[in-house]
């Protein structure tokens, strides 16, 4: 069996690690066994009001194991490669398939779907960045907010956080398939005050694949600076009901919930309102909502998903359709269904954007609510209705009148997807999930 340091942890090593995982699971009588191995390292620097707050280094490894006695499952993991943890590890995950009731529906994926082509999605970019460096982008991009508005009079931070890794994964049936990325970012945080005293907060950040394709530190930190003077002396709102718009970075979280519907593991516990919903019209049909695994530098692509599965660029919803559920082997078999190559979740969840800007949006509304921060998580997933606080501005004539906080929002998903009549050319991507600002027809705005 092999063992190696750390520092000498590559491609190679992870993949003969998680070979002596296997061999060792099939000498020890399991059926099938997965392994998987990765190692990671990073660094993290925050500097507020000019200073140096914190300096993080992370070099992380781990492995796990799981295997099936029959369709008995035990998993276990282990930070520790040595010979013997990797050996207590294998037989850990025994003795819980050995201690487990059987499940009809577990077991690996279908081989004939495993990933053959491995395409280089160009996600692999590290940065040879120092804290001193790392400090002085940071300092920069919080300078930037803070000398650009006199109304800015206090910081909770800039910071840079950089990290890289490698991962391999590999099961009994033959497949290894291996992983290398890395991704960037930075952000910048700031209060600004007001003549009396009230105070707002807001934020903004970049994160790429490769850190040439950042945003500069000082546009990131001037965002943050007019994003937290433009709410300052906000008011509240009379209940009523409006049109509302979600702002793109906020608008993200509408297809987080989409997702969650739409997932294996709510479908079959059927704790979803989407059950039973393939084929049928969730959206206007001016709607199309895909993900795409395949897309170069993506943060979330992959060629193979946590199983090996392959997986593939496919619209989710098309013409405001349910064309597809999001499902790993075991959520198929439960389904009676494929499985979806989503195991571990959805890759770069995008909606397609519009044609018009978010002023033209706010124009076309003419009165309503534009939303900019959304608090708490008031979400029934089971029955769609949505609850949650917001913060964002008051349109009237189609402009924006002035700034609102203390507001909650509230609707259902069905009615919020159904009534999406508009989307915007302002496509966001800063992180798994692409959104432009959406415009729904008609929301409850409770207030004062």
């Amino acid at each position: 069996m092999s063992q190696a340091p750390h520092s000498t942890l590559n491609a190679e090593t992870l993949c003969q690690i998680s070979e002596d995982i296997l061999v060792l699971a099939r000498k020890q009588g399991a059926t099938a066994a997965e392994a998987a191995a990765s190692t990671g390292k990073g660094l993290s620097v925050t500097v507020r009001l000019g200073e140096v707050e914190s300096i993080e280094y992370n070099q992380d490894k781990g492995m796990g194991v799981t295997v099936y006695l029959g369709q008995s499952k035990g998993s276990a993991s282990t930070s520790d490669f040595s010979r013997k943890a990797i050996a207590e590890t294998v037989e850990a995950a025994l003795t819980i398939a050995r201690h487990t009731s059987a499940d009809p529906f577990s077991g690996l994926a279908d081989p004939e779907l495993f990933a053959r082509e491995f395409p280089d999605l160009d996600l692999y970019h590290p940065w040879s960045i120092d804290a001193d460096l790392a400090a002085e982008l940071a300092r920069r991009c919080e300078a930037a907010a803070r000398d650009s508005d006199p109304r800015i009079h206090n910081s909770e931070g800039g910071s840079l956080g950089t990290s890289e890794g490698l991962s391999v994964y590999a099961n009994s049936l033959g497949f290894v398939g291996k992983r290398q990325s890395s991704q960037h970012s930075l952000s910048c945080s700031v209060i600004a005050e007001d003549l009396k005293g009230g105070m707002q907060r807001d934020y903004w950040y970049d994160v790429a694949r490769n850190a040439s394709a950042l945003a500069s530190p000082e546009s990131i930190g001037k965002i943050a600076a007019e994003r937290a003077v433009r709410r300052l002396d906000a008011r509240k709102l009379p209940t009523t009901r409006a049109p509302v718009i979600f702002e793109n970075q906020v608008a993200s979280s509408i297809l987080g919930h989409l997702a969650s519907a739409i997932s294996g593991g709510s479908l079959y516990r059927k704790s979803s309102f989407l059950l039973d919903s393939l084929g049928k019209t969730l959206f206007p049909e001016h709607i199309r909502i895909y993900e795409e695994p395949l897309r170069p530098k993506g943060l979330g692509s992959a060629s193979f998903d946590s199983e090996g599965v392959a997986t593939c660029n496919r619209d989710i919803i098309s013409e405001g359709i349910l064309q597809g559920y999001i499902l790993d082997s075991y959520s198929g078999r439960k389904l009676q269904m494929a499985t979806t190559g989503n195991a571990g979740g959805v890759h770069n969840l995008t909606l397609e954007p519009g044609s018009r800007s978010l002023q033209e949006m706010i124009r076309e509304m003419g009165r309503g609510l534009l939303v900019t921060e959304l608090i708490g998580f008031g979400i029934n997933m089971v029955t769609g209705d949505y609850s949650r606080g917001a913060a964002g501005f008051w349109i009237e004539n189609g402009e924006i009148q002035y700034p609102v906080e203390e507001i909650t929002i509230a609707g259902s998903l069905q009615a919020m997807f159904k009534g999406m009549q508009m989307v915007g050319n302002d496509l966001l991507i800063h992180g798994n999930t692409g959104c432009s600002s959406i415009l729904i027809d008609e929301m409850m705005i409770a207030g004062e």
